[in-house]
């Protein structure tokens, strides 16, 4: 192959970038024409991955961190042929294409993950890097390596500012993922200008002292980061940095300055860039000689995958239960969970943080892939499978996590190793700190992720470590959010049906628990599942009002109702656990919970009262807390904020007076 030849395959990438960033009049051109060196190295001399096969089990990961240079990405699933077309190249950023803004999981061909908060990506390649080890500790057998794989992450300067990158690598340096690669593109240029405006310090010190290998490299020169990359596959005892300095819009006449990092080059520029390169073609027009040239590079994937098969099959023969248990956490299979022992059994009153742990040992008795853990909080989150062992660069066979307190990475990295496959995630800390976990948590929603999320002392039951501890926004902004779903339990049966959906679920659950402890009632369970049901009923058919909440506050619930009978005032409480899940059921049934002529309605949740009178109607009143907490004991703090059965009777009979 001649040198020109890869020349052109590189320019292709560039103007295939700049092209389609022209057309659509937005974008980001200057990573992808800067980086392509980088991408045309890893991907046709390292990256094994397979065109006609693009789930390949054993492929290598690789994850754009930087996702706003989505057009890298695109140009390379185009020429490596993904089957990804030049008409949807040339709708890139419109309505319905293929070749969104930034790359999103399960839309395009050979995407691995959604990318663009910056330092997401990164943080999913360590998840993705943890998967790898785990399962190979799990599957592979000597002379059968059927999970042996890499990681790799494009980042960008904007990905080393982040915090969540820290967060991530030094998990990832702690645990000595040596099979995860890292190529920083560093071309010095942010969007306000050059990186030294904000950002001087020697990224490459600091991951050394993250304990990682760090190489350096010429970005502009694939040939020097094809022979680092080579160097770096083989040092497994650490996680790699490649830092390649790189020149920002490579080629156009804007080179090196932050006018070409979000914005269209311009006509004028676009052609003087195609002397720049010696490129010939017009806009979107690939030479033959180039599509043969990628062509001839991803057979690599195919003969890869070949020979995977080959030693697949000669390990089904060798290890037959092996690799049908490979099979069934591979294919995401979920055993009989109802046959499980008990599963549904819990006679006295308890946090729902404490049933939470009792449901999730189990479950996990029966479901061997679960993997999670907590940012250094599980004695408090009861967040530990028992019996298993923590994961670490010396036990990779661990399912329990040590995360730090590090909330921003958990929740990416749980997103990592849920997408890998394989495994089953959740992640655990106090709910107040799911603020921290917030951007991750709406990666999960985007990608359609089931990951758990174990969200403890929820709300101004914490008592006394008072307002920065108190979750009272939190419910609602949560419940804000596209395909999550945010489930309080009121006990332990209900505890059990916040599980059981969340492992359903194709999206990510919050289960949101408690402190303090709760009764047990025997008219919860599987109703629980519809996300909203009555616990207990009115005497009379239609009643008089109807209390609705969820979590601890259900218990007040119930005892304003006795109040309320001896006051011969008939009323219904329902448990509202899931307010997504409820919304979602058939109209006669959720009409059969709350009839829409039983106009006097009460909600009681100890958090904020936003998104309530969408169930109480405007003659209904929600009960609730519309400030920050304070620092007492609990009792004290929901006597103080009226979460009391009192001052729902109360509310009960003045909307019955005004009616």
């Amino acid at each position: 192959m001649n040198q020109g030849l890869n020349e052109q395959a590189i320019n292709a990438i560039r103007i295939l970038a700049a092209d389609a960033v022209q057309k659509a009049k937005s974008g980001h051109p200057g990573l992808p024409m800067g980086s392509a060196p980088l991408a045309y190295a890893l991907w046709g001399h390292h990256l094994i991955h397979n065109p006609k096969n693009p789930r390949f089990e054993n492929r290598d990961r690789f994850v754009l961190s930087a996702g706003h240079g989505s057009m890298l990405l695109y140009s390379l699933l185009h020429l490596f042929g993904y089957g990804l077309p030049m008409e949807e190249l040339k709708q890139f950023r419109q309505l319905g294409s293929l070749t969104p803004g930034h790359p999103e999981y399960g839309h395009t061909v050979g995407v691995e993950t959604t990318t663009g908060p910056l330092g997401q990506g990164f943080a999913n390649a360590v998840g993705m890097a943890i998967a790898e080890t785990r399962l190979g500790a799990m599957f592979n057998r000597e002379g059968f390596p059927i999970v042996d794989h890499h990681t790799y992450c494009l980042v960008g300067d904007g990905c080393m500012m982040e915090g969540i990158t820290n967060e991530a690598a030094s998990l990832a340096g702690t645990l000595a993922l040596g099979k995860l690669i890292v190529l920083y593109d560093d071309n010095e240029i942010s969007i306000e200008g050059d990186t030294d405006l904000a950002f001087r310090e020697d990224v490459g010190a600091r991951f050394e002292a993250l304990g990682w290998h760090v190489w350096h490299a010429d970005g502009n020169d694939f040939r020097t980061v094809d022979a680092v990359l080579a160097k770096a596959k083989v040092t497994q005892d650490r996680p790699n940095l490649i830092v390649c300095k790189t020149t920002i819009g490579f080629g156009s006449p804007l080179a090196g300055e932050e006018a070409c990092h979000g914005a269209p080059l311009g006509e004028a520029n676009l052609e003087q860039t195609r002397k720049n390169l010696g490129w010939n073609e017009p806009a979107f027009v690939i030479p033959e000689a180039v599509y043969s040239h990628y062509a001839d590079l991803a057979s690599r994937g195919v003969q890869a995958e070949g020979e995977w098969n080959d030693l697949f099959s000669r390990y089904q023969s060798s290890f037959p239960d092996l690799a049908a248990e490979y099979r069934r956490w591979m294919d995401g299979a979920l055993p009989d969970l109802s046959r499980i022992p008990d599963l549904w059994k819990f006679e006295k009153p308890e946090a729902t943080r404490n049933t939470s742990e009792v449901v999730l040992n189990r479950l996990a008795a029966q479901i061997p892939n679960l993997i999670g853990g907590s940012a250094d909080l599980a004695p408090s989150n009861k967040s530990v499978m028992k019996g298993r062992p923590y994961y670490s660069a010396l036990e990779r066979n661990g399912s329990n996590m040590h995360f730090g307190v590090r909330e921003h990475a958990m929740s990416a990295i749980a997103n990592g190793l849920q997408i890998h496959g394989g495994l089953r995630a959740y992640a655990a800390t106090f709910f107040v700190f799911s603020d921290y976990m917030k951007n991750g948590i709406r990666m999960s929603a985007i990608m359609g992720l089931p990951v758990t999320y174990i969200l403890t002392h929820d709300g101004i039951g914490v008592g006394e470590d008072g307002p920065t501890h108190q979750p009272v926004e939190h419910l609602t902004g949560l419940r804000a959010m596209p395909n999550l779903r945010v489930f309080r339990p009121a006990d332990g049966k209900e505890t059990v049906a916040g599980w059981l959906t969340a492992l359903q679920a194709s999206g990510p659950t919050c289960l949101v628990l408690s402190r303090q402890n709760l009764p047990q009632y025997a008219e919860s369970g599987l109703s629980a599942m519809r996300g909203g049901y009555i616990l207990q009923n009115s005497r009379n058919l239609v009643p008089q009002a109807i209390l609705m909440g969820t979590g601890s506050e259900v218990a007040i619930l119930l005892e304003a109702q006795k109040k309320l009978w001896e006051d011969q005032i008939d009323v219904r409480v329902v448990s509202m656990p899931c307010l997504e899940l409820f919304d979602v059921q058939d109209p006669a049934y959720r009409e059969s919970i709350l009839p829409a002529e039983v106009r006097a309605r009460v909600s009681l949740e100890a958090g904020s009262t936003l998104g309530w009178h969408k169930y109480v109607g405007l003659d209904g009143k929600a009960i609730g807390i519309d400030t920050f907490g304070l620092s007492a004991p609990y009792a004290a703090l929901y006597e103080h904020f009226g979460i009391t059965a009192d001052h729902v009777v109360e509310t009960v009979k003045n909307l019955l007076t005004k009616k």
